[in-house]
């Protein structure tokens, strides 16, 4: 019989904090298993994708394919759809134990993950998935992208659909042509063909291609004696490239990396079947563009994704494209014209167009708006020119009618002057007559009448001479040193017979010397004539003891003369001052209006200015104003 012992007060308090403990536990399941039954939902995943590929981390090609797949299938699939990416890394571990713990690591990684969908890129990953999906007890859709058309057929998978990828050694060969139409010998650089899984047509065409052209087997050799072997190549040889992962020796690169290497020492174009190994020394070819592949099989993805059957969905192939490497083509002289139709050239430098063409848009823009800009003012400027000509000629043409009127005003007192020299011509001519009768000849009485006839005759001479300097129409008129005073002076003689005839009388007051000013003469002579005969005319209707024409010259500063005629008339009336100087306006009834309008012309066309004023007293004053001029020193 077993003996009871009794427990230890602090032995019974253990017990009971334990069997405390255990019994929270039980609640704390308790009520967790309850929370899952009542909420489905929180024991549930969102959908996933799982794709798998056949390279390794740091692939080109399958990285570019991963990153493309996963934003496409971000922007048409829906939003919580995960996305997991495997890279089952076959090009270095292609035995059955990476395989078979591969699998066990996949399905215990992905035992709770919602599958929906799995996607295989590459032979040996539609293979592989094939055998994950029954691994993971999956009865999912499976899509397949860059495998060809014999793994397919070989495989022949179910509840699955894809894009068929398609390399050959035609399209290489085509290629090769194109670079070297002589061509006599190709060279294969890559991993061994067996091992290569997507180049399953390549190797069925090889042997027909090896009887049209000279083979060289240079795969799975270790890299310093492929470098060797490209170096020496025959002439008239291509190299097509299928990359190398692994080479002979055993060490393990970059296929786009070890393309580069064989590229600085071969002496051969090189032909090339992938897109990301563009630039790194391959001229080019019909390559695989891991980002429209991808593109595609996202779409097939959102497809079955949003419920529609595999089924429905029929296996596309996708195309092969023709790219090639500027700087390559250069590099072997290789002409466009002669690559496959369609082709893509990168690396090219751009023109200027090209770089530039905003910029260049806006300059030839701006060109042609300044080109036709200048274009109109060159239009416009011959335009003014011929209008200012036509109007120049229209003033010299009105200011010699004005001249020419003058001297009509002026013509009965010329003729009146012309008298008396000419009578006293002829009355010294019949005296000579006379005393030749006579005997004996008084020489020197006969020397006196001669020497009155040449006076006279000079001073009739004189008198002409003026009129015709009024009259003469000239189209180029000179501007020259001229003194002001003279033209004073010689207008008072043209004039003199008229006021004489009005019972006027004329007086001078002019600064002693020279007031020299840069004019034309007979300009200035028809300036101030005008504005005497506008004076004498306005003492028309004053008595004859106070008819008075003063003119006055005088320095205006240190650079500028002026000249004032003033009379005694009644002045002009207020409210008619200012148009003076309008054309066609007169106060006469017998007037054309253009005089002084005409003389305001000639002075502002010399820079000066004319004015018009009733003088304090009685009667009207006209002044202007000239730039003085240096008087040119002579030689």
């Amino acid at each position: 019989m077993r003996r009871l012992t009794a427990l230890s007060p602090p032995t019974r308090q253990r017990v009971t904090l334990v069997s405390i403990l255990r019994l929270m536990r039980i609640l704390v399941w308790l009520a967790c298993s309850f929370t899952l039954v009542a909420c489905p939902a929180f024991a549930q995943t969102p959908p996933a994708v799982l794709l798998m590929d056949q390279g390794f981390v740091g692939s080109p090609w399958y990285d570019v394919h991963s990153s493309a797949f996963r934003e496409a299938l971000g922007a048409s699939a829906q939003p919580e759809t995960a996305l997991h990416v495997e890279h089952l890394d076959f090009f270095h571990f292609n035995d059955r134990s990476h395989r078979t713990s591969m699998a066990t690591y996949l399905k215990e990684k992905y035992r709770r993950s919602n599958i929906k969908l799995i996607v295989a890129v590459g032979p040996l990953a539609l293979e592989f998935a094939l055998g994950a999906r029954e691994e993971l007890g999956l009865n999912v859709p499976l899509i397949f992208s860059a495998v060809d058309d014999q793994t397919v057929s070989r495989l022949r998978p179910t509840n699955a659909t894809g894009t068929i990828l398609q390399y050959t050694l035609r399209d290489q060969i085509s290629v090769a042509r194109a670079l070297l139409p002589e061509l006599e010998h190709f060279a294969v650089v890559g991993d061994p063909l067996e091992k290569q899984s997507f180049l399953g047509e390549f190797r069925r065409e090889l042997p027909a291609f090896a009887k049209e052209l000279n083979f060289i087997d240079l795969t799975g050799l270790p890299m310093d004696e492929v470098k060797a072997r490209v170096a020496a190549l025959p002439n008239k040889t291509v190299i097509v490239y299928t990359g190398i992962n692994v080479d002979g020796a055993g060490v393990s690169y970059i296929p786009r990396n070890a393309l580069r290497a064989v590229a600085e020492v071969a002496n051969a174009p090189i032909v090339i079947d992938a897109e990301p190994q563009i630039g790194y020394g391959g001229v080019g070819g019909f390559v695989a563009g891991p980002s429209f592949v991808a593109k595609d099989t996202a779409q097939l993805a959102s497809r079955i994704l949003g419920g529609q059957s595999v089924s429905t969905i029929p296996v596309a192939a996708a195309q092969l494209r023709p790219v090639f490497d500027w700087h390559q083509l250069e590099r072997w002289g290789v002409a466009e014209d002669r690559l496959p139709q369609g082709s893509e050239i990168r690396f090219r430098p751009l023109s200027p167009w090209e770089q530039y063409r905003l910029q260049v848009s806006v300059a030839i823009a701006a060109l042609i708006l300044q080109s036709g800009l200048i274009f109109w003012l060159l239009i416009e400027h011959h335009r003014r020119s011929l209008a200012e000509t036509e109007a120049g000629n229209r003033r010299r043409e009105v200011i010699h009618l004005n001249r020419t009127a003058t001297a009509t005003v002026l013509s009965s007192s010329i003729a009146h002057e012309l008298n008396q020299p000419l009578g006293a011509i002829l009355s010294n001519a019949e005296t000579i007559e006379l005393l030749l009768k006579n005997e004996p000849l008084d020489r020197e009485e006969i020397s006196e009448i001669v020497a009155d006839i040449r006076r006279d005759d000079l001073r009739a001479a004189e008198i002409i001479q003026q009129l015709r300097t009024l009259l003469r129409k000239r189209d180029d008129v000179s501007v020259q040193i001229s003194d002001l005073n003279s033209s004073v002076r010689d207008v008072v003689r043209i004039a003199a017979p008229e006021a004489a005839k009005r019972r006027a009388r004329i007086t001078t007051d002019q600064v002693p010397g020279e007031l020299s000013v840069r004019a034309n003469n007979t300009h200035l002579q028809q300036v101030i004539l005008n504005l005497v005969m506008n004076s004498l005319d306005a003492l028309q209707d004053s008595n004859s003891g106070g008819r008075l024409v003063s003119i006055q010259t005088l320095r205006s500063g240190m650079s500028e003369v002026e000249v004032k005629v003033s009379d005694t008339g009644k002045g002009i009336p207020g409210d008619q001052l200012q148009n003076v100087f309008e054309a066609f306006f007169t106060t006469k009834p017998e007037g054309t209006g253009l005089g002084l309008p005409i003389s305001r012309t000639i002075i502002e066309s010399y820079g000066g200015t004319l004015r018009a004023e009733n003088r304090a007293g009685t009667g009207a004053m006209f002044s202007f104003t000239l730039p003085l001029a240096e008087s040119p020193r002579v030689a």
